[in-house]
């Protein structure tokens, strides 16, 4: 069964373009959210991070990874590859 990803990101944020590629590279599909266009969006990765507008941000299924991390996300994501 297929995992839901969404990643919230900027346009300006490296780290969000390297994610993009890390998912795409894994065939893994995903919702992107631009923090800086979708209202609310930026109020979630403050209150997620403790404080922060983290990006990249990710919920799958309900875990959040806050910031690009690799280990984290082949974690949850394992049953997709």
């Amino acid at each position: 069964m297929d995992k839901k990803v969404i990643m919230y990101t900027t346009t300006w944020c490296a780290d969000c373009r390297a994610a993009k590629r890390f998912l795409d590279k894994r065939g893994i599909l995903y919702q992107e959210i631009d923090v800086e266009q979708t209202p609310g969006a930026a109020e979630k990765l403050i209150e997620w991070s403790g404080g922060y507008r983290t990006v990249p941000t990710f919920d799958i299924d309900g875990a959040i990874v806050v910031d690009f991390d690799r280990a984290k996300l082949d974690q949850l994501l394992r049953s997709e590859m």
